[in-house]
């Protein structure tokens, strides 16, 4: 199926595999590249010296084309630029708007660019400042989120913008990528669902407790950091979610200090890179250290398995998933059920979007 996306990117599939923190690692990416999807690597997790071998591994394993997704407002976001660009690296994803400049020098060694964003407002902005390609994730979508549906916001950046528009937040298969395309939009991409494939490193008892939850299971909170967050409910949420600020402050700083001795960050730069997450908002300190070890908090569960101490970050389709297939299977799945969608609506077509 050929969509902008497809051609800008060098997938065969218009899906992509978003980067997921402590998830989207070197097996994840990879599996997700040889499927004929787009596979991202989430880097935030990774010292630069890690991530260099992380892009290594990947291309060890698949020939295909994959990203690797970056904070632009990370103290050391220069570096990790240059090892991309260093390491052949096709494609540039940020969870937040980088920076004109940042965009310029990537474009500048051939990596597309393509920022995730949350408002119309944000996808003018970057189309501006010359990104190739933009993600659009609603409310439905898991980690930090906004409050405005996919159904809504989609179709008001689709309109926009002149670039193609990937859509994220609530999709899970073939229906999903059809509804999406007739939206406007290029491509679909997801991260709760290769979340919960078999090529995914997460433990197995992680998984069964995604595969347990309901729709009603996933919630959002500003507990963990002060920014709405969507993530299944744990006990660590309730227990922050009725913590006073001095208990709060306690348990930021342990998993704080966690968090520096794993990646090397200095006091300083963790409550730097902590206060960068602000966007305006009033958070009190243990917030503000908890936004910038959200990772170790993410590794507690994804890693470690521990879902009673650690944050696990969901999109609402976590409540309607019942399964762990291969990405193999997974992307095979969804085309296939795509083209028989489109083949059964009323207007008869199947012709892809130019």
């Amino acid at each position: 199926m050929e969509t902008p996306l497809t051609r800008l990117v060098g997938a065969r599939h218009p899906i992509v595999q978003t980067g997921m923190g402590w998830v989207a690692g070197p097996r994840l990416v990879s599996a997700t590249a040889n499927a004929g999807a787009l596979g991202i690597l989430a880097s935030a997790t990774m010292t630069v010296d890690r991530l260099r071998e992380a892009i290594r591994e990947v291309k060890s394993r698949t020939d295909a084309p994959f990203g690797v997704n970056l904070r632009a407002d990370a103290s050391d976001a220069g570096d990790r630029v240059r090892v991309m660009i260093e390491e052949g690296v096709r494609v540039a994803s940020f969870a937040l708007a980088p920076s004109r400049e940042l965009i310029a020098e990537l474009k500048e060694a051939g990596v597309v660019v393509v920022p995730s964003i949350g408002a119309r407002r944000h996808a003018e902005k970057v189309a501006a400042w010359g990104a190739d390609a933009v993600i659009v994730q609603g409310g439905e979508g898991g980690g930090h989120t906004g409050e405005v549906a996919t159904t809504v916001l989609l179709p008001q950046v689709v309109d926009a913008v002149d670039i193609p528009v990937v859509a994220a937040g609530g999709f899970f298969d073939g229906r999903g990528l059809v509804a999406a395309l007739a939206y406007g939009a290029a491509g679909v991409a997801m991260g709760t669902r290769f979340l919960l494939t078999s090529d995914s490193t997460v433990p197995d008892a992680v998984k069964a407790r995604y595969l347990a939850a309901t729709v009603r299971d996933v919630t959002v909170t500003r507990a963990v950091d002060g920014l709405p967050h969507r993530m299944l409910r744990t006990e660590l949420v309730a227990e922050l979610e009725n913590a006073g600020r001095t208990r709060a402050l306690v348990h930021a700083l342990r998993r704080a200090a966690a968090f520096r001795r794993l990646s090397g960050l200095t006091w300083r730069q963790l409550v730097r890179d902590g206060l960068s997450l602000r966007h305006g908002k009033d958070l009190t300190w243990s917030q503000v250290l908890l936004a910038a070890n959200t990772p170790i908090l993410l590794k507690s569960a994804m890693v470690d398995g521990r879902t009673d101490l650690g944050v696990m970050a969901s999109g609402q389709v976590a409540g309607v998933i019942d399964d762990l297939p291969s990405c193999a299977e997974l992307v095979e799945r969804i085309m296939a059920e795509a083209m028989q969608t489109m083949s059964g609506l009323p207007v008869g077509g199947a012709s892809m979007p130019a």
